[in-house]
C-alpha cells in the first residue's frame, strides 16, 4: 500500500469540487480509462475573467483523486493566464508530497487544466504544449511522444528513464522503450546550454552573463508577463544569482512569487544554465 500523508488522504477521502458544471466556459479532458486514469475538468469564469467555479470528474487511484481535488483548490480565483502557469509541482506542493511512482497523477491534473484553457481560447492542447503530440511516439503502450518526454524532463529536472515512467507512465508497461527514453534524456541534459557546470557560468565575464540573461528575459520571459500587464527588469547578476525587479501588474500580484519561480527562474534555467537562482529586488 502506498504511504500517503494526511493531506493526500484528506483530499482522497473527502475530495473538493467533485461534479460537473453544466454551463462551463471551459472543459479539459485527458487520460484514458483503458490506461487506468482519466480526468475531466470544468471551469466557469466570472465577469472579471477569473475562475469562480471549478469541478472535476476523475477515474483513477487515490493520488489521481487527491491531485484533482488539490488542483481545483489551487486555481480558484485565478485568471486563465495565471492558471496557465500552474505546474504539476504546484499541485504536489499543495498536497505536501506524492509517492514518486504516482507523480503522473499530478501531471494529469496540470494537463487537464492546460486542455481546459486551450478549449476556452479555441486552441488545441498540442499548441499549448509546444507540440507534445506532434513528435515521434516513443511509448506506444501509453502514446507518449519524445516532445512530451523532453518537456517533463526540463520542467521536473528528470534524468533517468524510470523517473519519466513515474511522471507519465512511459516505459511502465512492456518496457521496450526505456532505452529510447534514456537516450532522449541524455540528449536533453547534454546540450551545450545545459552541459555547462556552475563554475562555467560563474566564470563568464559579467558582460557575457548580462547578454545571455537579457536575451532570455527579452525573448522568453517578457512576452509572458506582458500578457498580464506586467514586465521585468534585470537589476544585477552575482555569480549564479540573478536579481530582477517585477514591474507593472506583476509587482503587486499576489502570485508574484509563483511567477518568479515558475516563469522567470525556470526559463533562465532552461535557456541559460540549470543552476541559476532568481530573487526579486
Amino acid at each position: 500500500m502506498w504511504d500517503y500523508n494526511d493531506k493526500v488522504m484528506a483530499h482522497f477521502l473527502d475530495p473538493h469540487n467533485v461534479g460537473e458544471i453544466e454551463d462551463a466556459d471551459a472543459i479539459g479532458e485527458v487520460g484514458n480509462i483503458s490506461c487506468g486514469d482519466a480526468l475531466k475538468l470544468f471551469l466557469k469564469l466570472d465577469n472579471d475573467g477569473r475562475i469562480c467555479n471549478v469541478k472535476f470528474q476523475t477515474y483513477g487511484c487515490a493520488s489521481a483523486i487527491a491531485s484533482s481535488s488539490a488542483l481545483t483548490d489551487l486555481v480558484q480565483g485565478m485568471t486563465l493566464d495565471e492558471a496557465a502557469k500552474v505546474t504539476n509541482r504546484d499541485i504536489v506542493d499543495l498536497l505536501g508530497e506524492l509517492p514518486e511512482e504516482k507523480m503522473h497523477c499530478s501531471v494529469m491534473g496540470m494537463e487537464a487544466l492546460q486542455a481546459a484553457i486551450a478549449n476556452y481560447r479555441g486552441e488545441t492542447l498540442e499548441e499549448e504544449n509546444e507540440g507534445d503530440h506532434e513528435g515521434r511516439i516513443v511509448c506506444r503502450c501509453f502514446g507518449v511522444t519524445d516532445a512530451k518526454i523532453r518537456r517533463l524532463a526540463k520542467e521536473n529536472k528528470l534524468t533517468e528513464a524510470g523517473e519519466i515512467t513515474n511522471y507519465c507512465k512511459a516505459g511502465g508497461a512492456c518496457g521496450s522503450c526505456l532505452e529510447d527514453i534514456q537516450e532522449i534524456l541524455d540528449g536533453v541534459w547534454n546540450t551545450p546550454t545545459n552541459d555547462e557546470s556552475s563554475s562555467g557560468f560563474a566564470a563568464l565575464p559579467l558582460v557575457q552573463k548580462v547578454i545571455q540573461v537579457q536575451q532570455v528575459i527579452d525573448n522568453e520571459i517578457k512576452p509572458i508577463l506582458e500578457r498580464d500587464g506586467g514586465s521585468i527588469e534585470l537589476i544585477n547578476i552575482d555569480g549564479v544569482k540573478i536579481q530582477v525587479k517585477l514591474k507593472g501588474r506583476c509587482a503587486s500580484c499576489p502570485t508574484a512569487s509563483v511567477t518568479l519561480k515558475h516563469v522567470v527562474q525556470d526559463k533562465l534555467r532552461e535557456f541559460v544554465a540549470p543552476e541559476l537562482t532568481v530573487e526579486s529586488m
